[in-house]
């Protein structure tokens, strides 16, 4: 099916709207700060068979923008049992989550009895129990200490919620009369995701809301594989530094390899420090959502959907303490720390090598400018995440 211009346009910003009035309940309705005002929460819709983001809210914070995917993908996986009505709680970080305190709904999204989509959000709770409130442990050096780890389990089951999963969590964990607030808060966005989907799809039919999405990812990905093909072929290096674990006085370095071919862009941070004691891991999920955000912000103009990211490949930086294992311990979650925290030791690129092209083409403002050259106007709220990926953006390449 070919879709006119308009009724392209039209879907490609009502399944956005879907997700931003879903990030909008969640703000106006939790009891929480680090959600309502700290704005530490997002919203989105995502593929019935792959997991992959369809659409996500505008609202939300940046690290969400691949983070989520990797989750629904998790519970695609373990949860072969889910049923019209169902949400799934989980925070486990291995299983495409961030830390503990990023905590995940998914609801499977029925049209006229057949699976369509799925529905999810995140919320930061300001506690998920552990050695101290909060959760940021300073002193942590494994996961238990950090909080409650749930692995995906039915919150709600057939549209009725399981006492006894809400009597756990609130067991477990400090200020229960404010974490009973925030499960109801993202409950209901997930609520209204699914009536005005249902209503998109009343209106345009199943069939063409399919279409569009087909268009809306082919066209993502022919946009960001333009603006890499105008990067020059080559590979290009940068450092990062953070000061330490908190545990032992010693620098991680966050070490990124970059080579562009063509329309694809790979990253490679294999070189990087190696899993610390403290709480400064990253699981394998923040650290490709960082790299999206940095490329996000880089060509701001992208729509966020799974086509957006096909041009763009990772390699797992196994052996890194930007791939984390169970018990690594991740509450500050390196690729979520601020800015503030990271030293610019080396303020170049450092050419390794570079292809022979017979294209001559100029790099990017913000490819070729420091970081203060990277576009403030991104489409999503500004990223304090400067880890692997925020590198990428404040880098040049020399010579």
């Amino acid at each position: 099916m070919t879709l006119d211009p308009v009724t392209l346009a039209v879907i490609q910003n009502g399944l956005r709207q879907v997700a931003s009035e879903m990030d909008l309940v969640h703000e106006k309705t939790s009891f929480s700060p680090v959600i309502s005002e700290g704005f530490d929460r997002s919203n989105g819709i995502y593929d019935r068979t792959t997991g992959e983001v369809v659409a996500q809210g505008e609202l939300g914070l940046p690290i969400f923008v691949g983070v989520m995917q990797f989750t629904t993908q998790a519970v695609i996986e373990r949860r072969r049992d889910l049923e019209p009505g169902d949400v799934i709680l989980v925070n486990d970080p291995y299983l495409g989550g961030t830390h503990l305190m990023d905590v995940k709904m998914v609801r499977p999204f029925y049209y006229r009895g057949r699976l369509w989509c799925y529905l999810s959000n995140t919320g930061h709770w300001p506690d998920t129990g552990g050695m101290v409130p909060g959760g940021f442990s300073a002193t942590a050096t494994e996961i238990v200490q950090e909080g409650l780890r749930l692995p995906p389990v039915k919150l709600v089951r057939r549209g009725e919620i399981c006492q006894d999963i809400i009597d756990i969590v609130l067991n477990n964990i400090r200020v229960a009369e404010e974490r009973i607030g925030d499960i109801r808060a993202q409950l209901g966005a997930l609520s209204v995701g699914e009536r005005r989907l249902t209503q998109l799809l009343d209106r345009y039919g199943v069939e063409t809301v399919d279409a569009a999405i087909g268009e809306l990812k082919a066209g993502s990905e022919r946009l960001m594989r333009a603006h890499v093909d105008s990067i020059p072929d080559g590979t290009y290096s940068a450092t990062a530094i953070v000061d330490s674990d908190g545990i032992v006085d010693r620098s991680l370095e966050v070490v990124l390899d970059m080579t562009v071919s063509g329309s694809d862009i790979h990253f490679d941070l294999s070189r990087s420090s190696p899993p610390c004691r403290g709480p400064m891991n990253s699981v394998w999920a923040t650290t490709q959502s960082a790299v999206y955000v940095a490329m996000k912000h880089i060509f701001p103009e992208v729509p966020i959907n799974a086509g957006c990211f096909a041009p763009i490949h990772i390699a797992p930086p196994d052996g890194t303490f930007l791939y984390a294992r169970y018990p690594r311990p991740v509450a500050g979650c390196a690729a979520e720390v601020g800015s503030a925290s990271w030293k610019r030791r080396s303020g170049r690129w450092g050419k390794r090598s570079r292809s022979v092209s017979s294209r001559r083409r100029p790099a990017p403002a913000a490819i070729s400018g420091s970081a203060a050259t990277i576009p403030k106007r991104t489409g999503i709220t500004s990223c304090t995440c400067s880890a692997a990926a925020g590198t990428a953006a404040g880098g040049r390449p020399t010579g």
